[in-house]
C-alpha cells in the first residue's frame, strides 16, 4: 500500500517538475501534533508517530525521525522501502544535508509551504540556488492522491471563564499591546494554536488531546482579528468576541488580510517570531514591510502560570492522582486474574478519569507499553498490534487529562509479578534521577539544561543515557508539551527552549531507560517552579510536586539508593498518602498505606 502511495506521489511530482519533495509532521500553525487532514506524512510512510519529515526522491526515500521513535520506525516502516534516518547518531545526516547531497544539479525541491517554517523555507531555498534549481512552495501534493482525505476540524468554540484562566482576555491583550509598544510595533501576527487559544481565552477540539482553534490572529494597537472556521462559533462566543473589540473572519481569508493591509503598509513595523510562522506566511510578507523578529509575547506570559492557575492545578492533579492511583489498585489487584490488554488497561484508567465531572479529554493518547513494549518511548497499542498484560515484568502507563482546572501529565512504570535484577536497578536509578531533580534548589536565572545533569547524571555514572529530554513545560488546558521551560542537556536546533525557570512555571520531571527486546522504565512527575529563599547570593528557587501518586515500591531497591534519595522518597509518599487519604477507604486505603510505606 504504501508502495502503491508513493509511485502516486511521484508521478505527482514529476507533473509539478518537482525532483524531492518534503513532507513534515506540522500543520499551517507549526504545531507539533496536528489534526487528520495534516497527517500527510504518515499517508506515504505508514509512520505514526508524532515526529519526522519525509524526503522523497524518484529512486528513494527517507524518513528522518529522533530516538524517541527509532525502534518503531523501524517496525512500521518495514516493507516499503523506506530508509530510516535516526537524527542525531553517528554518520547520519541531518535532513538538509540529504537533501543537499541527493538533490542534483539543476532539480528543484518542493513542498507546501505552509506547513515548513520559515526558517526551513530560507534554508531550502539556498540548497536549489546552489544546484541551479528552484524550489516549488505552493504544491500540496496530497491533493489528488488522498481520495478519502479528512476534511478540516472546525469543532465548537468554548470561552475558558476567568475562574480557570485567571486573567481575562482584556487584560491579556493590554499586556501584549504593552509589549508591541516597547518593540515599536503596530501590528503583531499570532499563527501558533496554543498562543491564540491562550490569548483569548478560547478553547475547541481542533486537534486531538490539543485543545485548540485553528486560528490565525493579528492584533493591532487598537483592534484584534481573529480567522477561523466561523461555524465554530454559537452567538454566545460571538458576543464575547465582540465585547473584546475582536473581529471574527474566515480562517481561509487570512493570507488575503496580509496581502492587502499588512504588506501594502511599508511604514509598518510587524511583530513576528519567524522561527515560529510558516513559509508562505514569511513570503506574503515580503521584502517591503520592517519586521521585528522576535518570539512571540504570549510565549512567556502563558507559560508563567498565574495565582489562580497554579491553585486549579493543584485540583486537577488531585483529581488525576485519586484516578491513577485507583487505577494502581485495580492493576495489582487483577493482573494474572482477569483478561488484561493494554488497550483494556488504558480504556480503564480513562474510565476512571472520566468519572470526574471536571474531565474533558485525555491529554495525549495514552501510552500503555507492557513488557519490551515499553522500551519503545512513544508506544501506541492499537487493535490489530498489541500484547495482553500478565502477573509478570512491567507495566509502563504514560498518561494524562484535560480538566477545566487545567492538563496533567503522568508516568508510572508498574511492577506486575517477577522481574529480573538488571530491571529492579533500572527501575531504582530512574526513580533516583526523577527524586534528585525534583529535589533541586538553585539560583534564580538557571535554566533547563544547567539542571539536567541532575538526573541524566545518574546514568552517564553507569553508562547509560535516554534519548529524550527529561522534562518538558505543560499548557493550562492546553499542548501538553509547552515551551519555553524544559529540562535537557543540549539544545535543540532552532528551539526557543532557552529561558530561565520563573515562579509560576510548571515542567515534567521524566527521566527514563529503554532496554530493546527487554523492558523500558519511565517516572514521571510534574513540577512547579517556586521562589526559595532570598539572601546574599541571590534568589534561590525550588520546585513544588503537582503529580500525587505513589511510585511503585515493589520495583525499589533500597540498598542502591543513597540516604539522602530514600528521605525524599519517604517525605513525597508522606506527602501523597495525606492529599490522597480522604478519597480512599476499605481495601484501597489499606493498599494507599502500603503504597506510600517508608523504606530504610
Amino acid at each position: 500500500m504504501i508502495q502503491e502511495r508513493l509511485s502516486k506521489l511521484r508521478a505527482a511530482m514529476r507533473n509539478a517538475e518537482i525532483d524531492c519533495y518534503i513532507i513534515p509532521t506540522s500543520d499551517y500553525h507549526n504545531s507539533e501534533y496536528v489534526s487528520e487532514y495534516f497527517m500527510v506524512r504518515k499517508y506515504f510512510s505508514g509512520f505514526t508517530g508524532s515526529a519526522g519529515t519525509l524526503a522523497v526522491l524518484q529512486d528513494k526515500a527517507a524518513l528522518f525521525t529522533d530516538g524517541r521513535y527509532f525502534i518503531q520506525a523501524a517496525k512500521e516502516l518495514e516493507g516499503s522501502g523506506i530508509t530510516l534516518m535516526k537524527m542525531g547518531e553517528p554518520g547520519v545526516p541531518a535532513l538538509s544535508e540529504y537533501v543537499e547531497q541527493e538533490l542534483k544539479e539543476g532539480q528543484n525541491l518542493g513542498f507546501d509551504g505552509r506547513v515548513i517554517t520559515a526558517g526551513e523555507g530560507l534554508a531550502y531555498e539556498k540548497i536549489a540556488e546552489k544546484k541551479k534549481g528552484r524550489v516549488i512552495w505552493n504544491q500540496d501534493l496530497a491533493e489528488g492522491i488522498w481520495e478519502e482525505r479528512p476534511e478540516l476540524a472546525f469543532t465548537p468554540v468554548f470561552v475558558l471563564e476567568e475562574c480557570c484562566s485567571g486573567e481575562s482576555t482584556e487584560s491579556k491583550l493590554k499586556r501584549l499591546r504593552e509589549k508591541m509598544k516597547e518593540e515599536k510595533a503596530q501590528i503583531h501576527i499570532l499563527t501558533t494554536l496554543d498562543d491564540i487559544a491562550w490569548l483569548f481565552n478560547l478553547r475547541a477540539d481542533d486537534v486531538e488531546s490539543c485543545p485548540v482553534l485553528l486560528s490565525y490572529a493579528v492584533i493591532t494597537r487598537e483592534e484584534a482579528y481573529l480567522f477561523a472556521g466561523e461555524s465554530a462559533f454559537d452567538e454566545k462566543v460571538r458576543a464575547y468576541l465582540g465585547a473584546n473589540n475582536i473581529t471574527l473572519k474566515p480562517y481561509d481569508d487570512f493570507y488575503t488580510y496580509v496581502a492587502e493591509t499588512v504588506k501594502k503598509e511599508p511604514e509598518l513595523k510587524l511583530l513576528v517570531c519567524e522561527k515560529r510562522i510558516n513559509y508562505r506566511l514569511k513570503k506574503e510578507i515580503g521584502d517591503s514591510v520592517q519586521v521585528i523578529d522576535k518570539a512571540n509575547p504570549t510565549t512567556l506570559m502563558k507559560a508563567v502560570k498565574n495565582a489562580v492557575e497554579q491553585e486549579n492545578l493543584r485540583k486537577a492533579h488531585l483529581m488525576d492522582g485519586i484516578a491513577v492511583t485507583k487505577f494502581m489498585f485495580w492493576l495489582k489487584k487483577n493482573v494474572g486474574k482477569i483478561p488484561m490488554t493494554e488497550i483494556s488497561a488504558a480504556e480503564y484508567l480513562e474510565s476512571l478519569r472520566a468519572q470526574n465531572p471536571s474531565f474533558i479529554e485525555l491529554s495525549f493518547p495514552t501510552i500503555c507499553a507492557y513488557g519490551a513494549n515499553g522500551a519503545i518511548i512513544h508506544y501506541s497499542a492499537t487493535p490489530e498490534n498489541f500484547s495482553e498484560i500478565q502477573a509478570k515484568g512491567m507495566l509502563m502507563v504514560d498518561s494524562g487529562g484535560h480538566y477545566y482546572e487545567g492538563s496533567t501529565d503522568i508516568t508510572r512504570t508498574f511492577i506486575l509479578g517477577e522481574i529480573t535484577e538488571e530491571m529492579k536497578q533500572h527501575f531504582t536509578l530512574t526513580a533516583r534521577a526523577m527524586l534528585r531533580l525534583k529535589s533541586a534548589k538553585f539560583l534564580e536565572g538557571c535554566k533547563g539544561i544547567n539542571l539536567d545533569i541532575l538526573a541524566r547524571g545518574v546514568f552517564w555514572e553507569k553508562g547509560l543515557d535516554y534519548k529524550h529530554g527529561t522534562g518538558h513545560g505543560v499548557g493550562y488546558l492546553l499542548n501538553v508539551h509547552e515551551g519555553p521551560n524544559s529540562f535537557r542537556h543540549k539544545p535543540l536546533a532552532g528551539s526557543d527552549e532557552n529561558w530561565a525557570f520563573e515562579e509560576g512555571m510548571v515542567t515534567t520531571d521524566e527521566p527514563g531507560i529503554y532496554i530493546e527486546g527487554s523492558h523500558g522504565v519511565r517516572i514521571e512527575n510534574e513540577l512547579l517552579c517556586r521562589k526559595d529563599e532570598n539572601n546574599e547570593f541571590g534568589q534561590f528557587m525550588c520546585f513544588e510536586d503537582l503529580t500525587y501518586v505513589p511510585i511503585d515500591l515493589d520495583g525499589i531497591d533500597a540498598s542502591a539508593m543513597e540516604e539522602s534519595e530514600k528521605r525524599t522518597l519517604n517525605l513525597y509518599h508522606k506527602f501523597v498518602f495525606e492529599k490522597l487519604a480522604p478519597f480512599f477507604e476499605g481495601e484501597e486505603l489499606d493498599f494507599l498505606k502500603k503504597a506510600t510505606r517508608e523504606i530504610i
